[in-house]
């Protein structure tokens, strides 16, 4: 069961990770169900699986064009394909390309990458699991497994499938009676919300969300002096390669050109080879037309699929590669890239501060660091550097579809830093106004993965993955991909605290006169009408009073004999306390507008003498901050709760080892004080 609430269901999910959930050995259960558990329930009942979280309904199939009660999915009804055919096969001779044919849904990138997934058994079946039919046990339930933003999913569907006018509305097999194809679309259409949510996309999308894979794209116009070379190293790894022509118009889909190729379709890159020609050395390039209708008859060999890597460039428009990673990888004598990944957030007003264009905030963003240890061992390459290849995707964008959102606009920048020694260190808005980045992806585009392969000299590197406007919210997955050994680090901000100087002083007069009190101790109320008092005084402070609660957590954290009142002595500590945050709260209220943003909080938090990770930081601005602006009372009442959970925990860690034990009894009394 998963806990409720951000922070403590992202702690729930990292220890998951760390116990090896999501590894391609133990997926997640997408929605917890359990797909053995659940086809036991049905063959022991006799009952054919019907799934409550994606319904035959229509909702399941859209929200716009799609949507309910509209032309298109009107008399629309679901059908198993035991009410279809009589003969109905999962898999029909083995999966082949011309089991997928597109049906009414813009998802030809889709079908492109299940067609690909046909041409390697293994990866094929990592997706498709084994034993599955309409034969042994069959109990209307079946299972995929999809990567997802790091981690692998196991989705569970009823095998009912949207018809209409007597034929499946999406994706169906050349045969009639072979379904595979139809339900692994159904899989990946419950996992992103909806079937029209799958409209759209790139291959290269599909490709990693089959394999787990990152993919790097080139424009062939613009190709890299050593793309052969990229390619040969993309092939010894067994990645996943396609390329294809553009087009420019809806007359251009499905043309073809002189020479036999199809414009708008994928095509498979399998092989390189070199060979002597008329005493030259020729280039050749490899590649396979997954919908096997038209074949090339150009140069090189027309009885072939070998074509010159030189007409290669000049006849396709784009490249892309899906580089496999380690644990998709398994067979022995292929190389792979060694791989980190990092899971990150951008939250308004605490860590999303946009691009480098809005250097206000840009420092906010998280930050990560990578060691580049050893350069490349190419002897082609007389250069002294590493490759290396970050990739960034943003989360579950595509379920946001349904209520009018979709792709932000994304990108990073990478920083050469010199930590000399110092680990943790997240780097503030100066560093980055006197620093030029290094390298940077190519360009911030609203695509759901942003990936650039890079080269850089050996050292320490910073990299700041952001939206390109501030203020954009999302889930994100950093992915690093280097060929050599490298180490990285997720920047995060110490959890500990500065004591702070307890002036013990006597009240100066001024306050003496403002304590009426005859027993020489002040209750919360009181606290609550002095501090008002002095506060309204200070007329270029934006405040709405302090309120009885904040009062009471600031007595809480100063009484020391249990009373529920301050002595004198105490009022003391606190008062100087408050004029020492009031100090830093000028400080850093930076506009002079007698309040802060969230990010100018975040700065004064730290100059308080409290260094916190960006989660905590996403807590403090989601509970003090109204409209991302904080107050000065809101900002004392944030330090007081903060001094006060601090202080707890500094007392149960008694050894000082940065980790404190608790018995019930003590966490009880730690959650009253901080509540």
């Amino acid at each position: 069961m998963h806990p409720e609430g951000g922070i403590s269901a992202s702690i729930y999910a990292n220890r998951l990770r760390a116990e090896g959930m999501g590894s391609k050995e133990q997926a997640v259960l997408f929605l917890n169900q359990d797909y053995e558990a659940l086809k036991q329930e049905c063959v022991e009942s006799g009952c054919l699986f019907e799934d409550p979280s994606f319904p035959a309904q229509p909702p399941s199939l859209g929200f716009k064009e799609l949507a309910p009660y509209s032309s298109k999915t009107r008399d629309v009804e679901w059908m198993r394909p035991t009410e279809i055919t009589d003969d109905p096969q999962f898999i029909l001779g083995g999966a082949t390309r011309t089991d997928i044919c597109q049906g009414a849904l813009g998802d030809c990138w889709l079908l492109a990458a299940i067609a690909s997934l046909t041409l390697n058994e293994r990866l094929l079946h990592r997706v498709v699991p084994h034993g599955q039919s309409f034969l042994d046990d069959y109990a209307g339930i079946f299972h995929f497994q999809f990567w997802q933003f790091g981690e692998w999913v196991d989705v569970v569907i009823d095998d009912r499938l949207p018809v209409k006018d007597g034929e499946l509305m999406f994706v169906h097999s050349a045969e009639g009676n072979e379904f595979w194809s139809a339900l692994l679309e159904k899989a990946y259409a419950k996992l992103n919300g909806s079937y029209e949510a799958l409209s759209g996309g790139s291959t290269t999308e599909g490709f990693e969300d089959f394999t787990g894979g990152v993919s790097e794209m080139y424009e062939l116009r613009k190709a890299p002096r050593d793309l052969y070379r990229i390619i040969g190293k993309a092939l010894e790894r067994g990645s996943l390669l396609g390329c294809s022509i553009d087009i420019t118009s809806a007359f251009d889909m499905e043309a073809v050109t002189f020479k036999k190729l199809v414009k708008g379709h994928a095509y498979s890159v399998t092989g390189l080879k070199q060979v002597y020609f008329r005493g030259n050395m020729e280039r050749l390039i490899r590649v396979r037309n997954p919908w096997g209708q038209v074949e090339w008859t150009g140069a090189w060999i027309p009885t072939s699929s070998w074509m010159s890597f030189n007409e290669f460039l000049r006849q396709f428009s784009r490249l892309e590669i899906c580089n496999l990673t380690p644990d998709v990888l398994s067979e022995d004598g292929l190389s792979h890239w060694n791989t980190i990944k990092f899971h990150g957030t951008w939250r308004r007003g605490s860590t999303a501060g946009g691009c480098r264009n809005h250097p206000s905030t840009f420092w906010i963003n998280p930050q990560y660091k990578i060691t580049l240890l050893e350069e490349d061992d190419d002897p082609e390459d007389d250069e002294v550097a590493c490759s290396f290849l970050v990739a960034l995707m943003q989360k579950d964008r595509r379920r946001h579809r349904r209520h009018g959102q979709d792709m932000h606009t994304i990108g990073f920048a990478i920083y050469e830093v010199k930590y000399r020694g110092c680990q943790n260190v997240h780097l503030k808005k100066e560093f980055f106004l006197t620093h030029s980045s290094c390298a940077r992806s190519e360009t911030f585009i609203n695509l759901r993965e942003v990936s650039t392969r890079l080269r850089l000299p050996p050292g320490e590197y910073l990299i700041v993955p952001s939206t390109f406007e501030p203020s954009k919210e999302a889930d994100f997955v950093l992915r690093v991909f280097t060929e050599k050994q490298s180490e990285t680090e997720d920047i995060k901000v110490n959890k500990e605290a500065s004591s702070l100087t307890e002036d013990l002083k006597p009240p100066c007069t001024t306050l003496s006169c403002l304590v009426a009190f005859q027993d020489m101790e002040i209750s919360i109320h009181e606290l609550r009408t002095i501090l008002n008092r002095v506060v309204a005084r200070h007329k270029d402070l934006k405040t709405d009073g302090f309120s009885m609660e904040s009062c009471r957590t600031m007595v809480n954290l100063m009484d020391k004999d249990g009373s529920a009142r301050l002595g004198l002595v105490e009022f003391q500590i606190l008062w100087n306390k408050i004029r020492k945050w009031l100090v830093v709260f000028r400080q850093f209220d930076l506009d002079k507008s007698g309040a802060m943003s969230s990010y100018e909080m975040r700065l004064a938090v730290e100059a308080a003498g409290f260094k916190l990770n960006n989660r905590l930081n996403q807590i403090l601005v989601a509970r003090y901050a109204e409209n991302e602006i904080i107050d000065f009372d809101n900002f004392i009442c944030c330090l007081v709760k903060l001094e006060a959970m601090f202080r707890s925990f500094q007392q149960l860690d008694k050894e000082g080892t940065g980790v404190a034990e608790m018995n019930i009894t003590e966490v009880s009394f730690v959650s009253k004080v901080n509540k």
